[in-house]
């Protein structure tokens, strides 16, 4: 097998990191104040811990979000080729939105869709 592709891409995106590296911190600016060192750089002085509970809520927010994003993104090649496979795809395309909307009605009836 030749390897030499592979070698010239990996190399390339070496290379490609480090000029990034390199050149941001040459033209970069640089601020050595105390106050960049605190959480936020906002000057004020946090009070209480950071380390608070975050409800379930958000990230069954954040999980049905990611998946009906997802949804959008494979409905975007098969927008694409539909005339192409005709009535299978439509039939396919039908069954992924049919299964994905039963998952919204399931989170809706469970009240995850609900802020409290």
């Amino acid at each position: 097998m030749n390897f030499t592709l592979l070698i010239t891409v990996l190399v390339t995106a070496l290379t490609l990191v480090v000029a990034a590296y390199v050149v941001a911190k040459l033209i970069g600016p640089r601020s050595y104040a105390k106050v960049k060192g605190e959480p936020y750089e906002s000057g004020i002085p946090t009070r209480g811990s950071s380390w608070l509970p975050i409800s379930v809520g958000f990230y069954l927010f954040a999980i049905l979000f990611l998946m009906f994003d997802v949804e959008t993104v494979f409905l975007y090649p098969w927008a694409v080729v539909v005339k192409e496979f005709g009535a299978m795809a439509l039939l396919s395309i039908g069954f992924f939105l049919v299964v994905l909307v039963l998952g919204l009605a399931y989170a809706w009836r469970k009240g995850d869709l609900e802020w409290k």
